[in-house]
């Protein structure tokens, strides 16, 4: 069974299991969904902010969002 499926899967699952189940599975993974969404922790907020900070300064040169874009696009079509 692919990725796809078995979230597919369990997708259909949680959406009809009754609310102990799904507290239950939810209990079993709390710690890594949060671990997850807590990707603006305070040094990842001080790293951008530093970066950010070096890129006005004209310290560091940036690249913009279709320079980066264009060379995805040649790596990917190689």
């Amino acid at each position: 069974m692919s990725s796809a499926q078995i979230r597919q899967r369990l997708y259909e699952y949680i959406r009809f299991a009754n609310e102990k189940k799904v507290k239950a599975l939810y209990t079993m993974l709390e710690e890594e969904i949060e671990e997850k969404h807590e990707i603006w922790t305070k040094a990842f907020t001080a790293e951008m902010q530093h970066r950010t900070k070096e890129m006005e300064s004209g310290k560091v040169k940036g690249k913009t969002r279709s320079d980066v874009s264009r060379k995805a696009y040649a790596i990917v079509k190689r």
